[in-house]
């Protein structure tokens, strides 16, 4: 697939500053942004028409209004049934190669078309059914037609307005950032403490990056690492670290067992509780699942807490959302 490589600060100039530098998006050259495709986007990933029973929206797992999930260990579904991996923030996503935790899908565009039909998720029976409600509103319809032209409800172009949507989410501009960016006093000493020691335990040969989650790699391309690297610790059974074997759920092949897209630090504080199953509820303990378990070291309580105080420092300046006005649903419309 041809790329355009673009700046984020394109999409989000009136929070950045200019000086900081950040992470770079990789947008499909059929997928350009534009304000129009923004907005529907947006509408629709408000939007719980999109679910069987009307009530489950992508804003419901993965809520813009706080850190980008729902704060639970694993999403409820529209029939109650309870998903099996914490839901990812989707702030920052769109610097992600790959999405979901064991790099299934390509893109943005790839991901969103999968909770619509996922049974424990969004429980729409096929695509078809999603577009099919969606042309029963003539409010999408005249968007869509004046998007992407005429006729152009489509399960693909659904696809394509969210993830343009989800593009925006963008909440960099950290105290961080601005440290690097000349700001000395952005960070106080317990962070400087704990970037220091990121760097001495060799946390940022995964954590690498402007993202801190690997090397910026092509779309499609995902940079995975085994979780847990050192297995056997207390942690294994405490958490259930190991019945899910990853990237290997996908592939069927042993050599991706356990092995895991690596996870952005950015805005990690504000994401909890962690790991791919929800099990680590606080970031203090998730510092020290991950020295042991990927380390093999038990840190002392003092570079746990500055650790902590480093990883607090990426958290990002978060544009204002909204909720957006929905087209309604025309007299006569069902669910069905």
């Amino acid at each position: 697939m041809k790329l355009i490589l673009i700046l984020a600060s394109l999409f989000t100039a009136a929070h950045l500053n200019a000086s900081v530098e950040i992470p770079k998006q990789l947008i499909p050259t059929d997928n350009l942004m534009t304000e129009t495709k923004i907005q529907l986007g947006k509408q629709l990933y408000f939007d719980g028409r999109l679910s069987k029973n009307g009530n489950i929206s992508c804003n419901s797992c993965h809520n813009v209004f706080k850190g980008g999930d729902d704060a639970t260990a694993v999403s409820t579904g529209v029939t109650g049934k309870k998903g099996g991996r914490n839901s990812p923030t989707v702030w920052n996503a769109a610097y992600y190669s790959v999405q979901f935790w064991d790099g299934r899908a390509a893109t943005l565009e790839e991901q969103a078309k999968g909770p619509m039909t996922n049974p424990v998720e969004m429980a729409m029976p096929d695509h078809n059914v999603v577009v099919a409600r969606l042309k029963q509103i003539p409010g999408y319809v005249e968007q869509f037609n004046n998007v992407f032209g005429e006729n152009s409800v489509t399960i693909d172009n659904v696809a394509k307005a969210i993830a343009t949507y989800e593009r925006t989410l963008i909440a960099v501009n950290s105290p961080y950032d601005k440290f690097m960016a000349g700001k000395k006093d952005a960070l106080g000493p317990q962070a400087l403490r704990g970037l220091e020691l990121v760097k001495s335990h060799g946390c940022v040969s995964c954590h690498s990056g402007n993202n801190f989650a690997g090397p910026e790699l092509a779309l499609g391309t995902g940079y995975y690492m085994k979780f847990p690297t050192f297995p056997g610790t207390e942690y294994d059974k405490k958490y259930d670290l190991v019945s899910d074997t990853g990237r290997h759920s996908v592939t069927k092949s042993d050599g991706d067992k356990h092995m895991w897209r690596v996870s952005t630090w950015r805005n990690i504080a504000l994401t909890s509780p962690y790991f791919h199953n929800g099990k680590v509820k606080t970031l203090e303990e998730a510092v020290k699942v991950m020295a042991k378990t990927q380390l093999n070291k038990s840190l002392p309580a003092n570079e746990v807490k500055d650790i902590v105080a480093f990883l607090t420092s990426l958290t990002g300046d978060f544009p204002k959302q909204t909720q957006p006005k929905l087209p309604p649903s025309p007299k006569g419309f069902t669910l069905n």
